[in-house]
């Protein structure tokens, strides 16, 4: 089995390894990599003996990896403080915020992520998707795929989405309307959800 510093050798930037290290060493917890899962980026959760469990997606770039560990770190220590809190409630918010501090930083994260992360930062959401500017800046760091977010490509393209194909219509809000071609029923998509755009 391997080390906690191994695995983070393998997922982390370089300089950010030795400070999560100390984080996990006064918090631990059984990290574990997992694959994607397409719903979440990790997740924290109390185990039946006590103790505590961290799952983050083995696919996520450096970058990602260390925002979604710190903040399933975060949700660790307001678990050890407080029994009964909101999951992504002021408490978490402002342990998040805390424990991110000393990785806004030039030397862990490219400057071109680092005012969106720092603008986040300010008032974190629950997931980090929610964010446009952040997400399109974390994304530049992806493996190259042939996907798109939703909200990048144009109003009446067709797209695929887990196997079925959609035409985008307008914005609704924070969501967009899309039409399946198939079934003619309307469904709504997240801005940020990935789809592969079918070229005409």
């Amino acid at each position: 089995m391997k080390s906690n510093q191994e695995i983070l050798n393998e997922y982390l930037p370089e300089k950010s390894v030795s400070l999560v290290l100390e984080l996990l060493k006064n918090n631990p917890c059984h990290l574990k990599i997992v694959n994607n899962r397409k719903t979440k980026h990790g997740d924290f959760r109390k185990m039946a003996n006590s103790g505590y469990q961290i799952t983050i997606n083995n696919d996520l770039n450096p970058y990602r990896f260390l925002l979604t560990l710190i903040h399933e770190i975060s949700h660790l220590v307001t678990c050890q403080k407080l029994e009964k809190v909101k999951p992504h409630g002021i408490e978490w918010k402002q342990n998040f915020q805390h424990l991110m501090l000393p990785f806004v930083n030039p030397c862990i994260y490219p400057n071109e992520i680092l005012p969106f992360l720092a603008h986040y930062l300010i008032n974190p959401k629950a997931s980090t998707d929610s964010h446009i500017k952040l997400s399109l800046a974390l994304k530049q760091y992806d493996e190259k795929t042939n996907k798109s977010f939703i909200f990048e490509i144009p109003v009446k393209s067709k797209f695929i989405h887990n196997d079925r194909i959609f035409q985008r219509g307008n914005k609704r809000r924070t969501r967009f309307e899309c039409v399946e071609i198939e079934t003619q029923k309307k469904y709504l998509f997240h801005h940020n959800a990935e789809v592969v755009l079918i070229m005409n």
